[in-house]
């Protein structure tokens, strides 16, 4: 299962449509996991201890905090970037409903190089 954190800047129909729409998705809303008002290098730290790949539209400050995180503490919660501007809710959706699927169609848990990947990826 692919566990998500959002954060408070992420749309709020990303979540709710993927909460909605794919079951395989452990989804937290900023709310939820009480993210707002949150520095980003302690969203990060929240999202490598609760082994959650971060979705964001912060494309401005999110990069380098990563890249600062990751060089302290050598190991940080992968990224995934959404633009704040997507075409379409509807399509970024899709695209993280396709990631993960793509990690729980063997039903077998998400290798844990993923959960704690080093990388980050761009939706959107």
């Amino acid at each position: 299962m692919i566990r998500l954190p959002a954060d408070a800047g992420l749309h709020h129909a990303i979540a709710a449509g993927c909460l909605r729409r794919e079951p395989a998705i452990d989804f937290l809303s900023a709310h939820e996991a009480r993210l707002a008002g949150v520095s980003d290098p302690e969203v990060l730290a929240f999202a490598t201890h609760q082994k959650r790949i971060l979705v964001t539209s912060d494309l401005r400050t999110t990069p380098r905090y990563f890249g600062n995180f990751l060089e302290a503490n050598s190991q940080c919660a992968g990224v995934l970037l959404v633009k704040r501007r997507a075409p379409a809710v509807d399509g970024v959706i899709s695209s993280l409903r396709f990631f993960a699927r793509t990690y729980s169609i063997t039903r077998k848990p998400v290798p844990a190089s993923l959960e704690m990947s080093q990388i980050m990826m761009m939706l959107g």
